[in-house]
């Protein structure tokens, strides 16, 4: 099996640099826990953004989460500082550097929380989901463990980017369950990889060409679980973006808040504007 899958949902020629993104994030406890796993990371300057949802109980799960958005802002950091500054190319996006610098910093974040790991007892099996989004130019570029989700909107319509490495997403695909039963089934938060149980871990890559207006979210589970794709859609749509994720995460506590709920939302802008 490949340890890295690159799609694109729309191929360019050129990969030009008109286009930047703007955002805004929000993490939330939820209603029924009385700490917050999650961690999320807005960069900037890299347009780089990160949500992760830990698991492993109070200390680890914080612990994990957090090592690995710090892990993978360092190591997008160190990267474009070095000679061959992956930010710096204008190469289209099946030729961009970038797809292997992001698989590459998620897997260093892997190897980080399971080394912190051994080393305390307290944190033993602690992991974590890991979705990340970087904006270069018209090219957006997701790198992606677990089952913490980004979409794409575009207009009146919303796709799911990322594909859940959990249970339920494996019965759906094999035909066992419908989607509609997976959203009631007792084992939807079982996930089939993590960020840190293991040392190494196999990392989605998924490339494709931004447009003025799209918007993408990334959110852990706690906002997935409980909104439904065409509400996210519509409060995105709806709402100046600074109040989106603040919208979501309401929306989210309002049918019950049974988990930590994190949202970032990011839209695709002129850079002229």
């Amino acid at each position: 099996m490949p340890r890295v899958r690159l799609t694109f949902a729309t191929v360019s020629k050129t990969a030009g640099s008109r286009l930047k993104a703007v955002s805004a994030g929000l993490t939330d406890v939820g209603r029924k826990r009385n700490h917050n796993e999650d961690s999320y990371l807005i960069d900037e300057e890299l347009q780089l953004y990160v949500v992760a949802d830990g698991m492993g109980g109070h200390a680890g799960g914080g612990t994990a989460s957090r090592i690995a958005v710090e892990t993978i802002d360092q190591q997008m950091r160190g990267a474009k500082k070095a000679p061959e500054d992956p930010f710096g190319s204008e190469t289209p996006l099946q030729d961009s550097p970038l797809p292997e610098f992001l698989r590459g910093a998620v897997e260093r974040a892997c190897a980080e929380i399971f080394k912190a790991a051994q080393e305390d007892p307290r944190l033993a099996g602690m992991g974590t989901t890991v979705i990340t989004l970087c904006v270069k130019g018209e090219n957006a570029l997701f790198a992606h463990v677990g089952d913490s989700r980004a979409y794409l909107v575009r207009g009146d319509l919303i796709q799911q980017v990322s594909e859940d490495h959990s249970l339920v997403n494996e019965q759906i695909k094999a035909g066992m369950i419908t989607p509609e039963e997976a959203k009631h089934s007792r084992y939807k938060n079982i996930i089939t990889r993590s960020v840190g149980f293991e040392e190494e871990v196999q990392v989605d890559v998924m490339g494709l060409i931004a447009r003025p207006g799209d918007f993408f979210i990334l959110c852990s589970d706690g906002l997935a679980n409980l909104v439904e794709d065409k509400e996210i859609q519509q409060v995105v749509s709806s709402n100046p973006l600074k109040d989106a994720p603040r919208k979501l995460v309401e929306l989210a506590n309002e049918r019950g808040g049974d988990d930590n709920i994190t949202v970032i939302v990011v839209t695709v802008v002129d850079a002229q504007s």
